[in-house]
């Protein structure tokens, strides 16, 4: 049967879709909820390292059992692994780290930093840990979501990217300097994804905020990679962003290009934004053309077409996973089986891997414990349920704590062939590898809620609804829940739709009509309520279950539909 999907406005879509049993893991004697535990234990095994012997550092040393400053002194594990702990259900730990970030993070400190990691790490990590405070007990202000000390430190942080999108482009610099902006003499190259993995942490933020310069910054420069694509509809790897010039001309999926794609895809659902979907759609086809070969995806020359190099990359396992979101389920399907081989013949998969050779790539045989592949399981897996992506999960599991598990962690494998390490454990080893290996064996987390459980916040805006499923991943995998978009909005029209889809819902629930009371219209004391009313009206949030699994609603013209599960569905009529 067909799953019903229908939205109002801008609303995210809250349905539920119902999968058939299939064989599952049982078929292949695959403990699931043993996986779980030890993955939980890897988690712990690297974390109460990480504190024990690298905080306040970025990053944890595990052969030398210390730390360093990597990508700019903020405590960046804590912060990456802040989310991680309540998809792992610690809420007590979580809180004692919120409070240590409040008290001990600064921003304002002489530090040149990457944009584009410090967006995606920082302001994403803060932004998912400040959505989803109230589900981890944390007491949080009047006015939350649109308020509160996460939210200010996530806008702090972006704000000191800024001055790197001051460019006659609008395509940001690579590097910024945290006290006095962009460094005299910083070089004008960046990378593609350095310039095109804003919109979905930068759009959050400005509708949580109401400050569109973020949103704004973030669409300018998508726009800019958009306008220089080549004449056959490809992007390079690195531009200059002064003079919109091309630098590295190969084409491909991978390092340097990947989270723009990704980026595109999400930010059209986040913000459910056709012209985005529009442009990925258009870009799927030029990669199909020119780059996809029996299922691989080669580098090429942007304005040939003709191959420049015949390699797969690590960082290129990700798009299985995002193909799945716009429902090309059995093509991603046969591209990840192909990485999967790569990942049993090495135990890992290498940063290079030489498709025609079928080996690994003069200095790029390490394996730094990345996520991608086990990302793209878990989006097929709550796609399909094919017991196949268990087993990826399972070898992961296997291999990294055979190869890598120190004394003081988990470290980066720096050579697949002689399982050789390296003294780093990066914080996206937390925030990504052992997250997406946890929701693989969770099916139940509730980050796979399929919009039968939700909360509705009273905010100064009006009632809201949270809770509900259909996170969004940042490329971190910081999860953005796509409702709490609508919750700091001042437009009542967009209010009074959402009121209507709730009021159906109900009578659907109940067989019966109730009113949801309305705040006081525009002009009439809405900008001078008490906070302390605010905060009471906040503290009634409801946690209701639905008796039901769709929820009906006016359909929405934006012909690409998304499931809470892992798809979006390609309305053909």
């Amino acid at each position: 049967g067909a799953a019903v999907l229908r939205c109002v406005g801008s609303l995210l879509c809250l349905w539920a879709l119902r999968l058939p049993a299939g064989p599952g893991a049982a078929a292949r004697g695959l403990d699931v909820a043993s996986y779980r535990e030890r993955v939980r234990a890897m988690f712990y095994h690297a974390y109460e390292h990480y504190l024990e012997s690298a905080f306040p550092y970025d990053e944890l040393r595990p052969l030398t059992c210390d730390g360093q400053d990597t990508w700019g002194s903020f405590s960046l594990t804590l912060i990456d692994a802040l989310d991680t702990l309540l998809i792992l259900g610690n809420v007590s730990e979580f809180q004692r780290v919120v409070s240590v970030l409040q008290e001990g993070v600064d921003f304002d400190i002489d530090v040149n930093a990457s944009v584009f990691e410090t967006n995606i790490r920082v302001v994403g990590g803060l932004l998912s840990a400040h959505l989803l405070s109230r589900k981890a007990g944390v007491q949080v202000e009047a006015g939350w979501p649109c308020s509160g000390p996460l939210l200010r430190m996530a806008e702090e942080a972006a704000r000191k990217l800024l001055p790197a999108f001051q460019t006659p482009t609008g395509m940001p610099y690579g590097t910024v300097n945290l006290l006095h902006g962009v460094n005299p003499g910083e070089t004008p190259v960046t990378c593609t994804a350095g310039i095109g993995t804003f919109i979905v942490e930068f759009a959050t933020l400005s509708h949580l905020t109401g400050d569109p310069v973020f949103e704004d910054v973030a669409r300018k420069a998508l726009k800019a990679l958009w306008k220089n694509r080549s004449d056959i509809g490809l992007v390079g790897n690195h531009i200059d962003v002064i003079t919109a010039k091309w630098v590295a001309q190969d084409a491909g999926i991978g390092a340097g290009v990947d989270s723009y794609f990704e980026y595109l895809v999400k930010g059209a659902i986040l913000l459910q934004d056709k012209e985005l979907m529009s442009m990925f759609l258009e870009y799927n086809k030029a990669i199909k053309n020119y780059t996809k070969f029996d299922d691989w995806y080669l580098w090429v020359q942007m304005y040939k077409g003709t191959v420049s190099m015949p390699v797969f990359q690590s960082l290129e396992a990700y798009w299985p996973g995002l193909q799945s979101l716009i429902g090309d389920v059995d093509n991603a399907m046969r591209t990840f089986l192909n990485y999967y081989t790569v990942w049993k013949q090495f135990g890992g998969l290498p940063e290079f891997y030489n498709i025609p050779q079928g080996y690994t790539v003069d200095k790029r045989e390490g394996y730094p414990l990345r996520p991608e592949l086990i990302e793209s399981a878990m989006y097929l897996y709550r796609a399909t349920r094919d017991p196949t992506l268990l087993e990826l999960g399972r070898d992961a599991v296997e291999s990294i704590e055979k190869i890598s598990k120190v004394d003081c962690g988990f470290a980066t494998i720096k050579d697949l062939r002689d399982h050789r390490l390296d003294n780093r454990m990066e914080s996206f080893f937390l925030a990504e590898t052992i997250k997406y290996l946890y929701l693989l064996f969770d099916p139940d987390n509730f980050i796979h809620n399929d919009g039968s459980d939700f909360d509705v916040v009273v905010t100064p805006y009006g009632e809201c609804v949270l809770n509900a499923g259909g996170y969004i991943f940042n490329t971190e995998a910081h999860p953005i829940d796509p409702a709490a978009l609508h919750c700091c909005r001042k437009r009542k029209e967009e209010q009074w739709e959402v009121e209507d889809l709730m009021q159906e819902f109900y009578s659907l629930k109940k067989t019966k009509k109730f009113t949801l009371k309305r705040p006081s219209d525009p002009g009439e004391g809405e900008s001078t309520k008490d906070p302390e009313d605010a905060e009471r009206a906040g503290e009634k949030r409801s946690s209701r279950k639905s008796s039901h699994s769709l929820l009906s609603c006016p359909s929405q013209s934006f012909n690409s539909k998304l499931a809470v599960l892992g798809q979006v569905f390609l309305d053909n009529t």
